[in-house]
């Protein structure tokens, strides 16, 4: 399906921080994805940081639970947590909830989601993308749509959106705006007008990752504090704003001019 003529695309950005927040919103998002540990794929922030998020920023913030990295299969303790967060977070005055849960052979996880559907309603949920590690895309999205969730996040089952663009206009031809499918991963200013060109996406996601330097004065370089380590110890994740403002940019520039 074409987009609706002169319909803006929206910009979601995901962050893990006041600061990335902050950035993120100052650059022109349109909407924050709040996260723990987006070197891991985002997991579930504490409670503090989302009310320090909410205080700091006007934009709508939507919420990842996910309690831990790695794949999408959750055990009964796990779920339990995943659903308690859920209850949590909606009294927060948030604007909706990612998630997603799957069964061992790849299929949507359609009991536990209606329940967590059922535990944030009435917020919006982003199914996020454990989409992409689905067995049979197209029965992931008719389930998500029979379960009512609003929005799907996807690379096109690709190692980003831009390898994944044919497949993601698939899925939004497929799903004919009973729900709304997100492209994310790899979108960066030089080709974010290309993703959408070529997929008709009416809303982008990215993190707008950089590294930046601590502050540490004093360092010890044999002590590293993860299993997965950053280029070292002393650099940072952080939202970079110039990143955000230059795809919004891109975004609202006429089709002549884009790269």
């Amino acid at each position: 399906m074409p987009p609706r003529a002169n319909a803006r695309v929206l910009v979601e950005v995901a962050v893990d921080s006041v600061a990335g927040a902050i950035a993120a919103a100052n650059a022109g998002a349109d909407r924050l994805e709040l996260c723990a540990s987006l070197g891991e794929g985002g997991l579930t922030p504490s409670l503090g940081l989302v009310d320090a998020v909410r205080a700091a920023v006007r934009v709508p913030i939507v919420v990842m639970v996910r309690p831990r990295a790695g794949d999408f299969l959750f055990d009964g303790h796990e779920f339990d947590v995943m659903r308690r967060d859920t209850q949590l977070l909606r009294e927060r005055g948030i604007a909706g909830i990612v998630t997603g849960v799957l069964t061992a052979n790849g299929e949507v996880d359609v009991t536990r989601m209606r329940e967590l559907v059922d535990a944030a309603r009435p917020l919006p949920i982003t199914f996020h993308r454990a989409f992409d590690l689905c067995a049979d895309p197209r029965a992931a999205l008719e389930a998500l749509v029979t379960l009512g969730v609003q929005r799907v996040l996807t690379s096109g089952q690709a190692a980003n959106a831009l390898a994944g663009a044919a497949a993601i206009a698939h899925h939004i031809a497929t799903a004919n705006d009973r729900l709304v499918v997100i492209a994310g991963a790899g979108v960066r200013p030089g080709n974010v007008a290309t993703i959408v060109a070529r997929t008709s996406v009416r809303e982008v996601h990215l993190s707008a990752s950089a590294w930046t330097a601590s502050a540490m004065t004093f360092r010890r370089g044999d002590v590293p504090m993860g299993a997965v380590r950053p280029p070292d110890e002393y650099v940072l994740r952080t939202t970079d704003g110039g990143v955000v403002a230059a795809v919004v940019a891109a975004l609202a520039a006429p089709p002549a001019q884009r790269s």
